[in-house]
């Protein structure tokens, strides 16, 4: 498919046709997709907002993180996870306190894809709630914030 296919499918009513939309955009890497995406963030399926939110981190637009930061308080695990990584994959430090605040959510996976965004962003004001979580973890979040640790500029 091309992009202005998943554009025109993003925006439309079927809901399955969205949900490949919101995955593949990001894939394609045309930043168009940006305004989309992040209007698909407000989708009622947590589905579409989760693959928006990766979508979003593939493609790599500053302008999504003040979005994304807001989506690591989504009802959904998945959503909150896609999130945490998306900001990862942004590098953006001010993801950083928020990213901080996720390192307590209640789901494993978003603690270590928090714990591993904190990592790839590098800022080492995230060095004791990352320390915290090593020390004090569960198995796989300690050690994601080992790694992460060791990524801190």
């Amino acid at each position: 498919m091309n992009f202005e296919r998943y554009l025109s499918d993003l925006k439309g009513m079927v809901s399955t046709a969205k949900l490949t939309a919101a995955r593949e955009l990001g894939k394609i890497g045309d930043t168009r997709a940006v305004s989309p995406l992040i209007d698909a963030l407000k989708e009622s399926n947590w589905a579409i907002r989760g693959n928006a939110a990766f979508s979003l981190g593939e493609l790599g637009d500053p302008s999504a993180v003040p979005h994304l930061i807001t989506l690591l308080r989504d009802e959904n695990v998945q959503v909150r996870k896609s999130a945490a990584k998306a900001l990862g994959m942004l590098g953006d430090r001010r993801a950083v306190s928020a990213l901080v605040g996720a390192l307590d959510d209640e789901a494993p996976n978003v603690r270590r894809s928090a714990a591993r965004s904190l990592g790839q962003i590098g800022d080492p004001s995230a060095k004791h709630a990352l320390e915290r979580i090593a020390n004090n973890g569960s198995d796989g979040v300690a050690t994601m914030a080992r790694k992460s640790l060791g990524m801190l500029h």
